[in-house]
């Protein structure tokens, strides 16, 4: 069982930029596909991006395609999502969810494992 833990949320303005982290309880993390989601009321949770677990291989949503970057540092058992040039409609709820190794999706059912979520709030 893998537990992920996001954080770094917050309320940001237009344009500015936040970093999120998504931190895991098992070693074995490093060999996992993470992506990210985010969620807003009423709506189904859309993909944003994922990571291979070299870090090698990413792939991001067309949304969000030059303004967010995804990494990771498997000695810290931590994938971040950077994320600048925040508009309003970035406004959500976002999650990391991790894979084993080798698959590479960007629909919720091929994540085996989830975090809570973590609030970003971007201010007009």
């Amino acid at each position: 069982q893998v537990q992920l833990v996001e954080s770094g949320g917050g309320l940001v303005q237009a344009g500015g930029s936040l970093r999120l982290s998504c931190t895991a309880s098992e070693r074995t993390f490093s060999t996992y596909t993470v992506g990210w989601f985010r969620q807003t009321p009423g709506k189904e949770r859309e993909f944003v991006g994922l990571i291979g677990w070299t870090g090698d291989i990413t792939y991001y949503a067309d949304s969000v395609k030059g303004r967010f970057t995804i990494s990771r540092d498997n000695a810290k058992n931590t994938v971040y999502l950077q994320m600048n040039s925040l508009k309003p409609e970035d406004t959500a709820v976002y999650y990391c969810a991790a894979a084993p190794f080798g698959r590479y999706s960007g629909l919720e059912n091929g994540y085996d494992y989830w975090g809570q979520g973590t609030q970003v709030t971007v201010s007009s």
